[in-house]
């Protein structure tokens, strides 16, 4: 027998209310109840950085949040970001400075670094290579990632 309880959370601007197990991971929730899928799990124990997502304004790992520990948050996915046709600066940045690869960190680099740079609009490579440190990207180099993060915080200001 399960423990449930109901919640509210703001997903991507949109109020939901949902049942869910206690014991549910965010990621797994907002996955299975709201196919956001773009949310990726990788190792379980929030050493990755994949599954990061926006909670109330700050960067989290949802692998390590209980879905229950969110009710009345405003939660951003990545899918909050952009649409295909319409890309966020740093979405466009990570296209033209070929910061993917394989996409499996992309969603939770990308997450991290618009936590950030929301709060800090002219970054040094310096702090954005010490807040991507948290993410692990088997493919890029991370050279990329820093060149894209640069030019969405220019292109933010309007510098670019």
């Amino acid at each position: 027998m399960s423990d449930t309880r109901r919640i509210t959370v703001n997903v991507n601007g949109k109020p939901r209310t949902a049942n869910v197990e206690t014991r549910v991971h965010l990621a797994d929730f907002l996955r299975q109840s709201f196919s956001l899928i773009g949310t990726h799990l990788g190792c379980e124990h929030g050493v990755c950085g994949a599954c990061t997502i926006i909670v109330s304004g700050s960067a989290v790992r949802s692998c390590l949040m209980l879905a229950v520990q969110a009710d009345g948050a405003d939660i951003e996915t990545v899918e909050s970001l952009g649409t295909t046709d319409a890309l966020s600066p740093l979405q466009r940045a990570f296209s033209r400075h070929h910061a993917l690869q394989c996409g499996f960190c992309t969603s939770g680099m990308l997450m991290s670094l618009e936590a950030f740079l929301r709060a800090h609009p002219n970054p040094s490579a310096a702090e954005i290579r010490e807040v991507i440190s948290g993410n692990i990207c088997r493919c890029t180099g991370y050279q990329g990632i820093v060149e894209a993060a640069l030019a969405a915080a220019a292109e933010r200001r309007g510098d670019a």
